[in-house]
């Protein structure tokens, strides 16, 4: 006999993953506990990971529902949301950092603020008292700063890993490397808004960052002035009856 087809849910939370083996068992269990009175999935992608991230994915898997996906080699955060979101059944996504420092129970609120909204939107995190280094703080708060004086993306913290959209909205966009970090920007030149949203930040108690500060920096420069460039050369129409 067939198994009955699942729900479908209201949310999928997206968690893209590299080498956070220590991670994967309490972070899923945090947020379980912080939706359980809501329908939802949880999908993670092993991008690439040589560490135990995989073999702890797949135990996860066989003690309860979870999705999972995995990049042969590490092709980035952007290409593992892409994936995730790809494979989320969801009309809402939630992505999460896989390290932890994103607190889920942020979530619900986060989609309460989303569903009252009208149009095209996107829910953003706004770490507002963030655990991290000073160097790693000032370095976000100086491209956060250029980031908005040239996109106008009016978002004080585009690295928060914790944001909230439409499914079917996200996957309309640009997809590139680093997108994740200009989804507000991509979102305003789709022709929605973006809502800011105080969350929790938590320090990182397990494993390594996996990416460094200034190596961050460089690249965001690059990209800052390819999603300048996709914003000059886009006019959103405005479509009337014939």
């Amino acid at each position: 006999m067939t198994a009955p087809p699942l729900p479908i849910p209201l949310v999928s939370v997206v968690v893209p993953v590299r080498n956070e083996a220590p991670n994967i068992k309490p972070l899923i269990a945090e947020i379980r506990q912080a939706l359980q009175a809501v329908g939802h999935e949880i999908v993670y992608v092993d991008d690439g990971s040589d560490d135990g991230t995989a073999d702890m994915l797949r135990a996860a898997a066989a003690e309860g529902a979870l999705t999972l996906r995995r990049h042969r080699t590490g092709c980035g955060q952007s290409a593992a949301i892409v994936t995730g979101v790809r494979a989320a059944r969801g009309a809402w996504i939630a992505t999460l950092d896989g390290d932890g420092q994103n607190d889920p129970a942020d979530i619900p609120g986060l989609l309460m603020r989303a569903q009252a909204e009208t149009g095209l939107v996107l829910i953003a995190g706004h770490r507002t008292r963030r655990q991290d280094s000073r160097v790693k703080r000032i370095a976000s708060r100086a491209a956060n700063a250029i980031r908005a004086r040239l996109l106008g993306d009016a978002t004080p913290d585009t690295g928060c890993g914790l944001k909230l959209f439409r499914r079917d909205a996200f996957l309309e966009l640009p997809a590139f490397d680093h997108m994740h970090r200009f989804l507000p920007a991509l979102f305003i030149r789709a022709g929605g808004r973006v809502i800011s949203v105080p969350v929790g930040h938590r320090p990182r108690t397990r494993g390594a960052s996996k990416y460094g500060t200034w190596d961050r920096l460089w690249v965001g420069i690059v990209d800052l002035a390819g999603v300048a460039w996709l914003q000059r050369r886009w006019k959103r129409p405005i479509v009337e009856d014939p």
